[in-house]
């Protein structure tokens, strides 16, 4: 398998987010809205990272930046098994189901596949 590109990741994660985004706004509890919001920013903060490269970089392999978006894999995996709760509209819900799992294998690719920051 080669190593996942900088400008892909950036492609997922963009998408990431925007659903992210959509799911927080259509949640119904608090709890599920932070459990978004938590996810949201850490991110967030690894785009803003990612924003500062220079274009020309964006074909070499994806390397983790932040610190918070290699430990945010749990979450994930949390978030994927309450989807169905959490996410009330069906097509949020259906496009987040095609992305996340990108997400955790761009993420698990940069630990070697563990998830060791539970």
């Amino acid at each position: 398998m080669s190593p996942v590109t900088i400008a892909s990741t950036i492609q997922e994660f963009m998408s990431f987010i925007e659903l992210l985004d959509d799911a927080y706004w259509e949640a119904s509890t608090i709890e599920s809205k932070d459990q978004l919001y938590d996810v949201i920013s850490i991110f967030t903060h690894e785009m803003s990272e990612l924003n500062k490269l220079s274009i020309q970089d964006h074909h070499y392999p994806y390397e983790i930046i932040t610190e918070g978006i290699g430990r945010v894999i749990p979450k994930i995996e949390r978030l994927d098994d309450k989807k169905d709760a959490i996410i009330q509209r069906t097509k949020t819900l259906i496009d987040i189901k095609e992305v996340i799992s990108n997400v955790i294998s761009i993420l698990e690719s940069q630990n070697g596949g563990v998830s060791d920051f539970k």
